[in-house]
This record gives C-alpha cells, structure tokens and sequence, in this order.
C-alpha cells in the first residue's frame, strides 16, 4: 500500500499567518498522499460578534443555528478553506479546498434532540431537552474512500473543512477531529494511513506545564495505565480516546504533536507521542 498522511490542524495554526505558512510548507514537503482537515479557529466566533450573533453553548459545545451555520459556512468554507489552498499552490502542492457535500465525500446525519435528566438527589427526574441544531454526526458509511482516492490518485490534494451535508440539501457543522478519523479510518483499507493531530502542545506531556515532558510512544495497555495513575491531563483524553478507537478500526498510527514540528517527519526525527498496537 502506498502511504497516506491525514493531518488535522486546529487555531494555533489557522490563527496566525506565520505559523500557518511554515506548516503549510512542511506539508507540502510530506512525501506520499495527504489529506488536510481544518477547523475555523476564533475567525467564526470573531465574526458572530460583529454580526451580532450570540454563541450559544451547552457543556462546552457550540450550538448551530442557522445564523450560526451560515456565518461557518461562509468562514470555514470560504475565507478559511481558500485561503489554505491558495497558500498552498503558492508551494507547488495542487490542493483542492473541499466540504463533504463537495463530491458527496462525506454525508453526515444531523445530530438528534437529547433529552437530558437534570435532576439532582431527587426520585422524581426532571428533564430537558438540548438541540444542537445543524450539526452533523459521522458513522462508518460516511465517508466515500474510493472517490476521494480517485481525486488524490489524479494529483489533487484534498483540504476539507468542518462541514459535511446530510444528502438531502443541508450542510451541516462536524467537528474537524472527528472528520479527520473518519477519513483516517475509511481510508486505512486503501492506503497505509497515518493520522496526525496538530495543536499547540508537542505531544502528549506528563506534566502539562513542561513542554519537553513528552511521552514519546503509547500503546492501548500503557494507556490504561497512564489514566489509572491520572497522569495524562483530562483534556487530553477524549483525543485519545478516538486516536485509540481509529487505530482499532484499521488506522497505522496517530500521532500528536506541535504544528510547528511537522517538518520532523520529513527529517525521520522524533515528531509528537506516536499511539499505535504495539510499541
């Protein structure tokens, strides 16, 4: 199988336009296929504001009205999305900017009302109920690997932002993490596929306040054994959590590092905490 790096990107990059252009030609520089996935970063959160539309969210998840959705829609696929690939083609790399109704690459199902039991130390349950609105959630069928595989065969390198579309004429709003293990995933019987997630630590830290205290390689037991002694930092545990559930479902590796590190693996130099089977 020929290789296939599914790299995601989150604010730290999008956000400031020297880190982004340094990464986007460490990407460039990656041999094999690629795959890029974005987010929006504080541009979307940034415009709501200044259009008067007040971010609404529940235990931390944004909710997507249709205002919402439009202003994501308009950042994420337009001003964010090209202006990457524009970048890009600055560096050689023939990019095609994309959302999953490009194509029909990723259709999601829209996320279903919740009804949630907010009472506390009684019988009696109260219950509310959340509606996320317009956002998308991904399942197995989701992602057409074949047709995305005839795109990267045919020189394009695909650069998908955080939208996908339920088939039925609605764009939905789909968190990047999750689109780049889904792709990872659906794409691993294709190709050797590795999934990388930049942020803006250097890897997976055991103490977070020291950057250089990085754990370079875990595996699926030494991860239970970093989350009975509490070592790994609770915010970094639902990231691991789908790293270790795309690798069970077929993915090479993942790995987690520092954006601005990328142009280590060009290098074979230690990149970020490499998660896979066995160590």
């Amino acid at each position: 199988m020929k290789s296939l790096n599914i790299i995601k990107i989150g604010g730290n990059v999008i956000d400031n336009s020297e880190n982004l252009y340094h990464f986007l030609k460490d990407f460039t520089a990656l041999d094999g296929y690629k795959i890029l996935v974005h987010g929006g970063g504080k541009v979307a959160t940034q415009l709501s504001e200044t259009l008067g539309i007040e971010a609404k969210l529940v235990d931390g998840r944004r909710i997507t009205d249709i205002e919402t959705l439009r202003v994501v829609t308009m950042v994420y696929g337009g001003l964010i999305n090209k202006n990457i690939v524009a970048q890009l083609q600055r560096f050689g790399n023939n990019a095609i900017g994309l959302t999953g109704a490009d194509g029909n690459f990723i259709r999601a199902t829209k996320r279903p009302v919740k009804v949630v039991d907010i009472s506390i130390n009684t019988k009696k349950g109260t219950t509310e109920t959340i509606d996320y609105g317009f956002v998308g959630d991904l399942n197995k069928e989701s992602v057409d690997s074949k047709g995305i595989s005839k795109l990267m065969k045919a020189g394009f390198t695909p650069v998908f932002c955080a939208l996908t579309h339920d088939g039925e004429g609605q764009l939905l709003n789909t968190n990047a993490d999750t689109i780049a293990s889904a792709l990872a995933v659906a794409l691993s019987g294709l190709f050797d596929t590795t999934l990388i997630y930049c942020f803006e630590k250097k890897g997976v830290l055991i103490d977070i306040n020291n950057d250089d205290s990085i754990i370079r390689d875990i595996d699926p037991a030494g991860y239970e054994e970093l989350k009975k002694q509490q070592i790994i930092h609770s915010g970094m545990l639902p990231k691991l959590d789908n790293a270790f559930t795309a690798i069970a479902c077929g993915v090479k590796t993942v790995v987690i590092g520092h954006s601005g590190d990328l142009g280590a693996l060009k290098q074979n130099q230690p990149f970020g905490t490499r998660l896979s089977k066995n160590i």
